[in-house]
């Protein structure tokens, strides 16, 4: 399939694998075409980390998928179809996740929501697209990941978070001397950072420092933190992964350098780090597109569900897969879609009806897809109060 942007392949084998995705494994074979009852079935696979430095994107992003699973079957599933689900471990690790994904097309996939990490997707994207896959990302937000035109995502993109992170900072007025610790090694990270760049200047936002990480050296932000402190930085832009975000909140602290921290996507899932203090996290922003603590309908019985079932209040990861199950759903049911068709044929199906879908989601009311595999939908912003996240 032709490419949406001019993009070189080499970006698939050179990206470092970044983050995220979903559930436990399901065995089956490409000729099953029923459930244990008879029914017909319609096949969702999903990769991404459910082990390692990663596991808690993973487990949200399983969680979610199968909740949004379980609710469509239990109503009927999809043109009469009951979904089946089958997540993969890819551990983080891009050639891990080719390996996975090439696991569920012998399974008999016909449609992918993953992955969920921006580097491993970068890798697969390229699999699925020479295979004529339908693939959703729930998380997935590098540029390159919806680079083919049978690819689309639920997230934003890491240019549209970083331009309205600095938007949201400046337009709320929350701070004018901003310092930024980002990994220059990762594709999530550095993407949101320059697009952040670009946009602070139209917001009257002075980048008092800009301090990189590698993948090789991400324990120790000892000299990040101060050439920020040194800076006189009022707020401190983490466009990074709740990990190493955990870890410079310590650091900071201990340093005695107490400014504001805003981050993106990334930081959720900074409360659930072991041995965290999180009372370290406390007023920590967010750029998100979900927050557990909305009062919607959709919201309260979503994380009700999620509480009930996993005891834990739901991530964003958690409500983009969700929304991803149900996306593909509403995709389907334009379609037409019916039992015993091929990836490829799903695939041919399912792109053209994606620009004329509309959802109201979790992670955003009336939902759109562009051509290019983009949704239109409104940011919102958190601030960890008291050990939760609430909307600010």
């Amino acid at each position: 399939m032709k490419m949406k942007k001019l993009l070189s392949l080499v970006l698939t084998a050179a990206m470092t694998a970044t983050l995220l995705a979903g559930c436990g494994n399901a065995e089956g074979s490409a000729d099953v075409a029923t459930t244990t009852d008879g029914s017909a079935v319609f096949k969702i696979g999903a990769i991404g980390p459910t082990t390692g430095s990663a596991a808690v994107y993973g487990t949200a992003v399983m969680n979610g998928a199968q909740i949004a699973v379980d609710e469509i079957n239990a109503a009927g599933g999809i043109n009469g179809m009951q979904i089946e689900l089958n997540c993969q471990d890819d551990e983080c690790d891009a050639e891990k996740s080719v390996n996975a994904y090439n696991t569920l097309t012998d399974w008999g996939m016909q449609a992918l929501v993953g992955t969920t990490t921006s580097g491993c997707c970068v890798a697969v994207a390229a699999e699925a697209a020479a295979d004529n896959t339908f693939l959703l990302t729930p998380s997935g937000s590098a540029v390159e990941c919806i680079a083919y035109d049978n690819a689309f995502r639920v997230c934003f993109s890491d240019p549209n978070q970083g331009i309205a992170s600095a938007q949201y900072i400046g337009q709320n007025g929350i701070a004018s001397k901003v310092a930024v610790i980002y990994d220059s090694s990762d594709v999530y990270s550095s993407g949101i950072y320059e697009k952040f760049a670009a946009e602070a200047a139209n917001q009257g936002i002075e980048i008092v420092a800009a301090e990189a990480f590698t993948a090789d050296n991400k324990t120790d932000f000892s000299v990040q933190i101060q050439k920020a402190k040194d800076a006189g930085a009022e707020l401190v832009f983490l466009p990074i992964y709740y990990t190493e975000a955990s870890l410079i909140l310590a650091q900071a602290d201990q340093a005695g350098f107490k400014p504001m921290f805003f981050g993106c996507d990334g930081l959720d899932g900074i409360l659930g780090v072991e041995n965290f203090d999180i009372t370290l996290a406390e007023d920590v922003m967010l750029l998100t597109p979900f927050a557990a603590d909305a009062q919607d309908e959709l919201t309260k019985k979503f994380v009700a569900t999620y509480n009930e079932k996993f005891g834990e209040t739901p991530n964003q990861f958690a409500a983009d897969a969700y929304d991803a199950v149900y996306i593909i759903k509403a995709a389907a049911e334009k379609a037409g879609l019916a039992a015993g068709m091929s990836p490829s044929d799903v695939c041919d199906a399912l792109v053209p009806v994606m620009t004329e879908i509309t959802v109201d989601g979790l992670t955003g009311e009336g939902m759109t897809w562009s051509a290019d595999g983009e949704p239109s939908k409104a940011p919102k912003a958190v601030k960890i109060k008291d050990g939760v996240y609430t909307a600010m």
